[in-house]
């Protein structure tokens, strides 16, 4: 049985808030900080007025995907490490996008090389991890994402996954500290890459059992 890596997209396989940024300035005049924490509390209009809602900052998330996907850009050896997990470990990318986004999100990452299958979802990731993880057999199964409130939720729903915290945009990863339940903190692939690989060598789960069909 091959192991599974379920990866999310958005800082970490794709930029993307630096593409927001970009696109917040020329669309609607708003400056964005990426240290600035939440999303909502990045965004300050520079005509002076209110700073925009939550309620905005989703309006404007909706427009960026899947209207503004095109401008996302790969991160460095995410394509690389991807090909040579796949060799040995199916591979989900589970994002957090709305359903109609799913379609336009295959695209993109099959512009970049990317064609793995592709789940979207919304809220906390830990429920549909497991439903995944079950649904491949249970095996050693890592997963990784930029949020700490999804390695959270995973470490409740499905604790014998390993969880890989990565954060690839430069300019926030710093100002990010790692997740508290996550296993691992690592935010370049090829150093991802590697301790992924051992994992799957190990052949047990974060909770240190055999995988129960390898049992």
């Amino acid at each position: 049985m091959k192991s599974l890596l379920i990866c999310d997209c958005d800082e970490v396989l794709l930029h993307m808030v630096r593409h927001f940024g970009t696109w917040l300035d020329e669309a609607h005049d708003i400056d964005f900080d990426l240290t600035g924490g939440s999303f909502e509390n990045s965004m300050t209009r520079r005509d002076g007025n209110s700073a925009p809602t939550r309620d905005d900052m989703w309006a404007m998330l909706r427009q960026f995907f899947p209207g503004e996907m095109h401008r996302q850009t790969l991160v460095p050896h995410a394509a690389e490490a991807l090909a040579r997990i796949a060799v040995r470990a199916d591979i989900v990318i589970l994002t957090n996008l709305q359903d109609d986004c799913r379609q336009p999100r295959i695209e993109q990452l099959a512009a970049f090389g990317i064609a793995h299958r592709v789940e979207c979802n919304q809220g906390g990731k830990g429920r549909p991890v497991a439903r995944l993880v079950a649904e491949y057999g249970d095996p050693v199964t890592v997963f990784v994402d930029d949020l700490a409130v999804h390695h959270e939720s995973v470490a409740e729903h499905a604790p014998g996954v390993f969880r890989l915290h990565m954060i690839a945009e430069p300019e926030l990863a710093g100002h990010v500290p790692p997740a508290p339940h996550a296993s691992a903190r690592i935010d370049d692939w090829r150093a991802a890459a590697d301790w992924i690989d051992a994992r799957f060598a190990e052949g047990l789960t974060a909770t240190g059992e055999r995988p129960r069909a390898a049992a």
